[in-house]
């Protein structure tokens, strides 16, 4: 299983044949199998104070962890406790990222959407941001479900592909471009042929 749970740190750029390449830093130190399930496997990071639920739940772990993300792993191959370090992971591997995007709060279509807005002239003076119309007035007289309109924006669960490893650096993974996400915040990386969820 090539999977471990990291935090984000920020970015930088290293210098690889004469290029500048913008990568984004994980840090890696501390990851732990915290639970143990049949077929799937629940890495952890960090220590939290936890309930009785929580506390029963990891209690072969000895913490409750603040941080959980669940792996599959059909091989069987870890034990609660195991720690799960950066060399797991070579230069030059493509992996995936789960990671929840930063919050932007309650948007308006123009930020959310790219949304033109209303003509800067002709006398309007309060529809410069405004979405328009929202729909017909008779038919079908309602606003159709998925319409593009204001609403929250940002804090989703989100998976890129593809992304490279340039480097590992002690308990570092140096990843290819950015990351969602603020630093600080948790990074599921992942390989070829492991099957990762999302958890809060």
């Amino acid at each position: 299983m090539k999977a471990i749970l990291g935090q984000k740190k920020g970015m930088t750029r290293v210098l690889q044949e004469g290029k500048s390449i913008p990568v984004t830093i994980v840090d890696v130190q501390g990851c732990v199998v915290a639970f143990r399930g049949e077929d799937l496997v629940e890495l952890g990071l960090e220590k939290k104070k936890g309930n009785k639920a929580t506390l029963g739940k990891y209690k072969a772990l000895g913490f409750v962890p603040k941080y959980t993300r669940s792996v599959r792993d059909d091989k069987n191959s870890l034990k609660v406790g195991d720690k799960i370090e950066s060399a797991v992971f070579n230069s030059g591997d493509v992996v995936s990222i789960k990671a929840k995007s930063k919050g932007k709060g309650f948007a308006g279509v123009v930020k959310r959407y790219g949304f033109a807005g209303g003509p800067k002239t002709h006398g309007q003076s309060d529809r410069l941001r405004a979405p328009g119309s929202i729909g017909a007035g008779t038919t079908p007289g309602r606003v159709l479900k998925g319409k593009k309109m204001p609403g929250r924006m940002g804090s989703d669960n989100l998976t890129l592909k593809n992304k490279k490893i340039i480097d590992v650096v002690e308990n570092y993974l140096l990843i290819s471009g950015p990351v969602p996400g603020n630093n600080g915040d948790p990074v599921l990386i992942y390989g070829e042929g492991t099957d990762a969820k999302q958890d809060n």
